[in-house]
């Protein structure tokens, strides 16, 4: 988004870019940019939020009337209103433990399934939908990953790459919305929840790992940037130095 920002501010209109990495915002320098510490995928802070999340929006117009640039970078100093933990928070539903394959993982989303489902009725909603390719195939196809190669899309719209992509974030969606159907976790809790307790988590650091040493330049830059958040990552490498 920094970078259309540029492009469209050659054609006289202002912009202004909510950023949730600010190390690339650094970088890329858009003449108006406010970070926010919040999770990626959520620039606005926590769902079920709007007056937490008017107040983003709100600060984000602000540097419109700005006249200090030519660029303008600034903080968002709270966190989003759930970022405590929920200490009687536990998923609906047990993780498995044990080795990372394809099958685990299909009886995995068979535990994830009914959560889910529950959770999109009480909500009237759901973010699952990006690769278009039903749950089952999904796992499927995530399943094929941990053989190391990059199997045929099972989307014609999308290029291998592309559904690795976008069927990581549609399985992600799912078992974090279903682990939310039975309280108010904070992000923290899903995300460690997910990529420490589930076999969807450890199947997801392992195509990465995967990815990272494949041939396949194509393979490598989607799993290996895309997957895994970059927080997560650094948490990893700080734990497990490489």
């Amino acid at each position: 988004m920094s970078a259309l920002a540029h492009i469209i501010e050659t054609h006289g209109v202002a912009t202004v870019v909510i950023s949730l990495i600010r190390l690339h915002t650094e970088k890329i320098r858009p003449p108006r940019a406010l970070w926010v510490p919040f999770q990626l995928g959520r620039p606005l802070g926590s769902p079920g939020e709007p007056a937490f999340q008017t107040r983003v929006l709100r600060r984000a117009l602000a540097l419109l009337e700005r006249r200090d640039g030519p660029v303008i970078l600034e903080d968002f100093a709270e966190d989003e209103p759930r970022s405590a933990d929920d200490p009687a928070w536990s998923p609906p539903f047990a993780a498995t433990a044990g080795a990372v394959d394809g099958r685990r993982l299909h009886r995995e989303l068979d535990q994830v399934l009914p959560a889910y489902r529950q959770a999109v009725a009480a909500r009237a909603r759901s973010t699952v939908g990006l690769a278009g390719v039903p749950l089952p195939e999904a796992v499927a196809f995530i399943g094929w990953l941990l053989s190391g190669s990059l199997p045929v899309s099972p989307s014609p719209a999308l290029t291998a790459a592309q559904a690795l992509r976008f069927i990581a974030d549609d399985l992600k969606a799912a078992w974090t919305e279903a682990a939310s159907l039975t309280g108010k976790p904070s992000s923290r809790q899903l995300a460690d929840w997910l990529w420490e307790r589930t076999v969807l988590g450890r199947a997801l650091l392992r195509i990465r790992e995967l990815a990272l040493q494949s041939e396949d330049s194509s393979f490598k830059a989607a799993g290996g940037s895309l997957l895994v958040p970059g927080a997560r990552v650094a948490l990893l490498e700080a734990v497990n130095p490489p």
